[in-house]
């Protein structure tokens, strides 16, 4: 087994040239592998080693060429080299956090000491591996990294789908939701809001069907997860 990387494997493949870097066609749903490092051998090495391993590498030379590159609907890590020739990797770790949450970060370097690993560990890094390393180290990592991004991406999109439910609701069954999921009964919400209870039970329904909940516990965790004030 090589270390950094499976070196020397072909990557011929008709991939497109951005910033000095390939970028991969990538199906939405397929997570991805993104590589942020200023040598080349290594770039090569890594997007042979992540393709080989099942996943969709996307390479770039500078943390730049990365941030110039939109987000991708879909779970994804970052293995980022420490020193960059324009934003470092401590430097783009904060804009990843600030920016891209949901997208882990595996710091891989050949100068690391212990106060650059403490903050990059500090600061959120999934690992910090010192060159040379192992593949089944950074594939075993990569692999964690993944699956954190996958909890994340789904909480988010649940959360869109929520916030896509919410948006049909009418202003009144949005009055009537928050009033229910507070604890007030019925003939209270119909008091509160002027109108009959009969009314009310109507708005209510309306608002269970259009938000998929099966209960009333169900929608009161809607209601909290969309954070709607009572």
């Amino acid at each position: 087994m090589n270390n950094l990387g499976i070196e020397g494997l072909g990557t011929d493949r008709p991939d497109l040239a951005v910033g000095g870097a390939r970028v991969s066609a990538v199906p939405d749903a397929t997570p991805i592998v993104y590589v942020v490092d200023d040598d080349i051998s290594v770039r090569e090495s890594l997007e042979a080693l992540i393709r080989h391993a099942g996943w969709h590498p996307e390479v770039f030379a500078s943390a730049q060429d990365f941030l110039s590159q939109p987000p991708a609907p879909c779970p994804s890590c970052l293995v980022l080299d420490v020193t960059l020739p324009d934003l470092n990797g401590l430097d783009l770790q904060q804009r990843v956090a600030a920016e891209r949450a949901d997208m882990p970060i595996i710091f891989i370097t050949g100068y690391g000491d212990v106060p650059m690993t403490v903050r990059a560990m500090k600061a959120g890094a999934m690992e910090f591996l010192t060159k040379p390393f192992g593949d089944d180290v950074l594939l075993e990592a990569i692999r964690s990294a993944l699956g954190r991004s996958e909890g994340a991406f789904g909480q988010v999109s649940e959360l869109r789908r929520l916030q896509d439910r919410y948006a049909t609701l009418s202003g009144r069954e949005r009055e009537v939701m928050a009033l229910v999921v507070s604890g007030l009964m019925n003939k209270q919400v119909g008091g509160s809001l002027g109108i009959s209870e009969i009314t009310v039970k109507a708005h209510r329904g309306r608002v269970m069907r259009k938000m998929q909940a099966g209960s009333f516990a169900d929608l009161v965790n809607i209601a909290a997860k969309l954070r709607i004030p009572n």
